[in-house]
């Protein structure tokens, strides 16, 4: 018995040994390698009453060193259809958004003050659906082993580099065993918990992990928006071509 209690604590401490900079960035590096991405996904809005309504969108994205490029157009229903964001993040300043909004043919930039408002009346902001590259954030305090849904976790803390987020700290819940993240706690700017993001559905295409639903709980509106790939293919071809302002009006 003895035995067997020093080595779970050697195990305890060797996984401590890691930083909460290194957990991010392993990750980080599990996901990566993708290349570039075409997703079907589906988004679900459930108000604080519980009622749902559904969109379907097509989500493309190309990986790069410096940063990714995204960009998302609205399938259905008719009220959002035609309607993009595109997204350029960039590691040493603020990222790039902009909406087209079909209705006015027009393309809106995204000021860099406006980033923590809803996405699209999602529980979703446009900070949120922008890449979260761990050199994005500071790290704070020694990550601890936690217990999440039977899970092994990294808890850790970070903050936002970004002077304009939304929030003043995130705590990240990070698989201890192949380092994905499951689950993210948002601290709204009066230091108070806003939102839980849930990622789960996990798999592996070619080689490389992909989640398959995020749900995000707003803890002070009672509202909900959950995103699901239905479909997903990863190294899909795509270019710098394919994300330039100008495919906002196409």
């Amino acid at each position: 018995m003895k035995k067997i209690i020093v080595a779970s604590m050697m195990i305890a401490s060797s996984l401590l040994a890691l930083t909460n900079l290194e957990i991010a960035q392993k990750a980080d590096k599990a996901t990566d390698g993708f290349e570039s991405s075409i997703s079907k996904t589906q988004m679900i809005l459930i108000n604080a009453n519980g009622q749902k309504s559904i969109r379907d969108l097509l989500m493309k994205t190309l990986e790069g060193e410096n940063g990714d490029k995204t960009i998302s157009t609205f399938l259905s229903p008719a009220d959002v259809k035609g309607t993009k964001v595109l997204g350029w993040e960039h590691m040493d300043r603020d990222d790039d958004q902009w909406l087209y909004l079909p209705a006015l043919k027009r393309v809106k930039r995204i000021a860099s003050k406006n980033k923590s408002g809803s996405f699209m009346g999602s529980e979703f902001s446009y900070e949120d659906i922008g890449n979260q590259n761990y050199k994005k954030y500071t790290f704070e305090g020694e990550p601890e082993i936690v217990k999440l849904d039977g899970l092994e976790c990294y808890k850790g803390a970070r903050v936002p580099k970004d002077k304009n987020s939304g929030y003043t700290k995130q705590v990240s819940f990070v698989d201890t065993k192949d380092f994905l993240i499951r689950k993210i706690d948002y601290y709204d700017r009066k230091k108070e918990l806003l939102k839980t993001a849930t990622f789960s559905e996990y798999k592996l295409i070619d080689g490389i992990w992909r989640v398959g639903k995020i749900e995000m709980k707003n803890h002070q509106n009672d509202k909900s928006t959950i995103l699901i790939w239905k479909e997903d293919k990863i190294k899909a071809g795509l270019n710098e071509k394919d994300f330039n302002k100008r495919e906002l009006k196409k």
